[in-house]
């Protein structure tokens, strides 16, 4: 259900082919830049400048992937994930830049904000779920583990932020990697549907598991520089 079916109207589906278009050619990119990042060391400036055309290329996806669903098609699933991928991405981002001082005014808005979307788009969801009501349950669960988790640091203490916010920038910005993975699949791959499509998220939980493994073994080793795992974008500006 799209709120406004503009591939009806005159020029209409030229804008929606250039909105596919860019959306393809943004996720290509952004998947090779998300991937590359998994595979370079951490907290270089190459790591950072990787990051944040990651971040931009995402936010590109992101906007083409809202624009479909208002003006083109409503999928569920793909609405959830326009809205989680954007919401976790720039967490992630938020969370490397805040680092110990814990989430701002500006993090509160945006849970709030988010939270306003998620709920109505939630209810339709789980009221009439799509063809693939797995993956549509999947993507409504992961977003709401996302706004509870955010919501609940808020009582966090101050000292705890410093220990925590290395693991939430992993977790956000590698399953946005996978998610926008998953909506690849779930686009491209037309056998072993559902569980083709969720392929992705479960080995994106499989590379969060490593990152924070591997973190935790660091931080335990007494002399580590934790600059090698440290992904903050400050230095990069």
């Amino acid at each position: 259900m799209a709120l406004l079916q503009i591939r009806h109207l005159p020029g209409g589906y030229a804008v929606h082919l250039a909105n596919i278009a860019i959306h393809v050619m943004a996720g290509a990119a952004a998947l090779a830049a998300g991937f590359l990042i998994l595979f370079k060391e951490k907290g270089t400036a190459t790591h950072k400048r990787l990051g944040m055309t990651f971040v931009w290329l995402s936010l590109v996806v992101c906007a083409t992937a809202i624009i479909g669903t208002i003006f083109f098609r409503f999928i569920p699933v793909f609405a959830v994930l326009s809205l989680l991928v954007p919401y976790q991405l720039l967490g992630g981002w938020r969370v490397a830049r805040t680092q110990g001082a814990g989430p701002a005014m500006i993090d509160g808005v945006a849970l709030v904000v988010a939270m306003a979307i998620a709920l109505p788009l939630s209810m339709e969801i789980l009221a009439g779920p799509g063809r693939l009501a797995t993956v549509d349950y999947a993507a409504v669960v992961t977003l709401w583990m996302v706004l509870a988790y955010d919501a609940i640091k808020w009582t966090f203490p101050r000292r705890w932020h410093a220990s925590l916010w290395r693991y939430e920038h992993i977790y956000k910005m590698i399953a946005s990697v996978f998610a926008m993975l998953s909506a690849l699949t779930g686009n491209v791959v037309r056998v072993g549907q559902p569980w083709s499509q969720m392929l992705p998220s479960a080995m994106g939980v499989v590379v969060i598991a490593y990152f924070c493994q591997r973190l935790a073994r660091e931080r335990r080793t007494p002399g580590v520089n934790l600059r090698s795992v440290d992904a903050s974008p400050r230095d990069a500006e």
